[in-house]
This record gives C-alpha cells, sequence and structure tokens, in this order.
C-alpha cells in the first residue's frame, strides 16, 4: 500500500498561525548553544491550541529556521511533537524543514515522520533561484522520500527568489503530500492568485494571509480558501479568530468590520508599506511586535538577524503597530466577547 500524509488540503480549514521560536537570555550572542526556550515553547503550543487555532506552521523565516544548530532545531521539534500530542494528537501541526539542498531536507523531513508531525513548511534551497524543472523535481524528490509527510508550501518571493511558476502549480496537485500554499505577501488577492487558483482549484487552499481573506472568501468561498495564514496570532490570536468565526458563520458585515479593523492595525507596520525593505529586518521586527504585544515571550533574534541592527524608524513604527493591535483586541473583546487569548506571556 502506497504511504500518503494523514490529512489533505481538504481537511485544511480555519486559521494556521504562524509564531516565532521563543529564545533563551543570550541567544543574540554568537557563542550562544541550546538557546530554545523549550518551557516559553510548551507554554506557546498550549496556548494556541486550547485558544483556538486550527493549526501551527513553525520553522519558516520567523521561526529561525536559518538560524537555529541541528540540535536546537530537533529540540524544539521535539518539544512541539509532545506538547502537541498530549493536547491533541490528531491536531496538524508543519515543522519546517527548509535547508539549502535536498538531501538534508529529507533527512530532517524523516526525523519530522518518526516525532509523528503531521507535515512540514516547506521553502525550496535558496542558495542558486530554482527555475521551474528544478523546482518541480525538488518537490517531487522530496515528497517521494517521506510520503507520509504533509507539505505546506512556503512561498516567500523574498526569501526564495521569485513566485512560484504556474506551471510548479500543475506539478503540485499532482502530489497528494501538498495540502497548502502559504501564498506571498500582502495584497495576495489579484491577478496572480486567481490565475494561480486557476489550476489549484480545490486540491489544497492557496492560503492568503489574514488581512486579505475576505476580499478572497468574497470572490471564492470557503471551498477555495477556507484556510488562512498569519503570524500575527504571535500576538493574541483573538482578533484574527473573531474573524474566522465570522466567516465560517456567514456574518460578512461583521468580517467586512474586522477586517478594516486589522488593516488599520497593520498601517504603521513596514510589511504593508514596502515589503522588501521589510524583507531586509523581518525577523526582529517580527520579535518586536510579538514580544511588545505580551502573547508570548519569544526573547532576542539569533544572530546575524538582530535587533540592534534595525533602523530606529521601523523599530518605531512597528511599536505604533503593536498599540494598535492592542487597542482593537479591546475594541473586538468588547463588540464580540472575550477571548482567552489575551492573556500575557509570563516574564
Amino acid at each position: 500500500m502506497t504511504k500518503q500524509p494523514r490529512i489533505t488540503g481538504a481537511d485544511l480549514r480555519g486559521v494556521m498561525a504562524y509564531p516565532p521560536t521563543p529564545a533563551l537570555p543570550g541567544a543574540e550572542r554568537v557563542d550562544a548553544k541550546d538557546t530554545v526556550d523549550l518551557v516559553e515553547t510548551e507554554r506557546m503550543i498550549r496556548s494556541l491550541i486550547n485558544d483556538g487555532v486550527d493549526a501551527i506552521a513553525l520553522n519558516g523565516t520567523l521561526g529561525e529556521m536559518a538560524t537555529l544548530t541541528i540540535e536546537e532545531w530537533k529540540a524544539y521539534a521535539a518539544c512541539v511533537a509532545e506538547t502537541a500530542k498530549a493536547i491533541n494528537p490528531d491536531f496538524p501541526i508543519f515543522i519546517g524543514a527548509t535547508t539549502l539542498n535536498t538531501r538534508d531536507t529529507v533527512s530532517r523531513m524523516q526525523y519530522l515522520a518518526d516525532l509523528g508531525i503531521t507535515g512540514t513548511l516547506l521553502g525550496r534551497p535558496m542558495w542558486g533561484e530554482m527555475v521551474a524543472p528544478v523546482m518541480e523535481r525538488f518537490y517531487r524528490d522530496v515528497a517521494t522520500a517521506v510520503p507520509d509527510m504533509a507539505i505546506v508550501v512556503y512561498d516567500n518571493t523574498a526569501a526564495f527568489r521569485g513566485i512560484i511558476p504556474r506551471r510548479v502549480y500543475k506539478t503540485l496537485v499532482e502530489l497528494p503530500q501538498v495540502v497548502a500554499v502559504k501564498y506571498a505577501g500582502g495584497a495576495s488577492v489579484g491577478f496572480r492568485y486567481h490565475n494561480d487558483m486557476a489550476h489549484t482549484g480545490t486540491h489544497f487552499p492557496l492560503m492568503s494571509i489574514e488581512t486579505d481573506w475576505f476580499p478572497a472568501w468574497e470572490m471564492y468561498g470557503e471551498e477555495f480558501v477556507g484556510m488562512a495564514w498569519s503570524s500575527t496570532t504571535a500576538m493574541g490570536p483573538g482578533p484574527v479568530l473573531e474573524l474566522r468565526d465570522a466567516l465560517q458563520q456567514g456574518r460578512f458585515d461583521d468580517a467586512r468590520w474586522l477586517t478594516e479593523r486589522l488593516r488599520w492595525a497593520h498601517e504603521p507596520f513596514l510589511v504593508g508599506q514596502d515589503f522588501m525593505e521589510f524583507a531586509k529586518y523581518n525577523v526582529p521586527l517580527e520579535k518586536i511586535r510579538v514580544n511588545g504585544a505580551g502573547y508570548i515571550n519569544v526573547g532576542k533574534c539569533r544572530p546575524p538577524y538582530t535587533e540592534d541592527l534595525v533602523p530606529e524608524e521601523h523599530v518605531r513604527t512597528t511599536h505604533e503597530h503593536v498599540e494598535r493591535y492592542k487597542q482593537i483586541r479591546q475594541e473586538i473583546e468588547a463588540k464580540f466577547g472575550a477571548r482567552a487569548s489575551t492573556q500575557v506571556a509570563a516574564v
């Protein structure tokens, strides 16, 4: 019997959270070892699951996949697996396994499979830009090598030096291991999104970011865009989960209002102002906003992408974004009722 993942694209509905990797004090040092805060990792996973997110993806860009040692990555993955399994053995967890080559990626995927992890969040080798035929072979190779691992394809136009060509989507739909795509960037509901969806259909969701979810849902409906990705959930998932509930319950006036408030909260944040500039500082800016919001204590960034080298103006606008998010959390709780997701991280 051919091995296949235990989850399909049709199973993914709701919000996929993208939190950082919590760091112990001193993680920003070049000589630091064993930097992952496993106590806070356990609390983070428990909080996100208990507060109601529908899936969790880890170790992408924000998850510092590039700056964790292999020992740290393994310890983190094992802690996440054990924590999630204790709460709900079937909860969808996707852990990044992106490396600079296929063999290391396959090795990491096999480690995750042995842990019982649902699947992997998988970008692609980026030392040299991948043209379409190379990209197609890469995803075929890893799917064949670890057939029981589900794959969320990680599309990041800055990190991976370009978009996923349309012909590659034709290949991805042939692989049962591919269950979703983390679609790139803001303002994703446009011509490229529409044309890519023409090839993927209902095979798996092209997940937009939460601030684009409502317009995508209006255009295509739940069958096509039933799941969104959100790193903002690491600031307290309440507002994003309220948007999910409104969409799933057909309360589109509420969904429109929630989207407007989320967009207002994001206005100062660099990602919506200049994505390519944001991509230079995305890891520290994300950690600054998550720590500022107080839901998770994620500590400092690991070198070389550390907070002390971020321009002061970018830090200032990130703090403004945090204050706006705290404000809309209160507005949304007052309008729809309080959620547990406003709890403050232990420090």
